[in-house]
C-alpha cells in the first residue's frame, strides 16, 4: 500500500494520546493539577522551614536561620496565590462548587467510612466526603495561619497580648497541619490511581465507577 506525502503525519496527528485512550476518563484539567502542585510545593516549604525553626536538631543541622525565616515567611504569604490564580479557570471553579456541596450521600459516606465498610457502601460524587472535609479544613487553617503569621511578622499591627495569642495559635495549628498532611500523603500513597489522576489528569473508568459511583465523567465536558 502506498501513501501520499504527509499522510502519515496526518494519521499520527489524529491518533488519540494515551491519556485519552478507551478505558480512561478525564478527572482533572491542567489548571486543577497546577494549582495542586504549586500549593503542595509551597505547603511543603512552609512545613519544612517551620520544622527547621522549632526543632533544635534540625536548626543546628541547617543553620542560616535568617534564610530559613525568610523562606518560611514568603512561602506562607504566597500560599493563597495558586488558589487565587486558579479561579480564572472555569473547570477549577466548577470543582470548587462541588467541594462546597455536602449532601445526604456524603453523610452516608462518612458513616460507612467510620464503620470501615468497603467502597461499594460509600456513595460519592467526583469528591467524597473525606476530600470535602479535608479541603474545607485546610483552607480554613491556611487563612488562620496567614492571619496569625502577619500579626507575628508586623509587630506594630496589634498589642503584645494579641501577638502572644497569635504565636500560640500559629504554633499549635502548624503542628495539627503537619499531622493532617501526613495523613493526606499516606492516603494518596495507598491509592496509585488517584495519584495518577492528579498527576496526569485521567483515571481508569473502572476506578471511577468503584470509588466515585455518583460521578459521571462523560458529562463533565472535558
Amino acid at each position: 500500500m502506498t501513501s501520499t506525502p504527509g499522510s502519515a503525519g496526518r494519521t499520527a496527528a489524529t491518533t488519540p494520546p494515551p491519556s485519552d485512550a478507551p478505558g480512561r476518563v478525564r478527572r482533572f484539567g491542567r489548571a486543577e493539577r497546577l494549582v495542586h502542585r504549586a500549593t503542595a510545593v509551597l505547603m511543603l516549604l512552609c512545613v519544612a522551614t517551620a520544622a527547621c525553626l522549632y526543632v533544635p536538631a534540625l536548626a543546628e543541622l541547617v543553620g542560616r536561620r535568617h534564610l530559613v525565616v525568610t523562606l518560611h515567611k514568603w512561602s506562607g504569604l504566597l500560599l493563597p496565590v495558586p488558589f487565587l490564580s486558579g479561579l480564572a479557570s472555569r473547570p477549577f471553579r466548577t470543582d470548587l462548587r462541588r467541594l462546597n456541596r455536602f449532601g445526604p450521600h456524603d453523610r452516608r459516606w462518612l458513616r460507612a467510612a467510620l464503620r470501615r465498610r468497603g467502597p461499594g457502601e460509600r456513595p460519592a460524587g467526583k469528591f467524597n466526603a473525606g476530600q470535602k472535609l479535608y479541603a474545607a479544613w485546610i483552607a480554613g487553617a491556611v487563612l488562620v495561619m496567614l492571619g496569625t503569621g502577619l500579626l507575628m511578622w508586623f509587630t506594630g499591627l496589634a498589642p503584645l497580648v494579641w501577638r502572644n495569642g497569635a504565636t500560640f495559635v500559629h504554633d499549635w495549628l502548624a503542628l495539627a497541619i503537619g499531622v493532617v498532611l501526613i495523613g493526606h500523603v499516606r492516603m494518596a500513597l495507598a491509592d496509585p490511581e488517584a495519584r495518577r489522576g492528579m498527576r496526569h489528569g485521567t483515571v481508569e473508568r473502572a476506578w471511577a465507577r468503584r470509588e466515585h459511583p455518583l460521578w459521571d465523567p462523560d458529562r463533565d465536558g472535558r
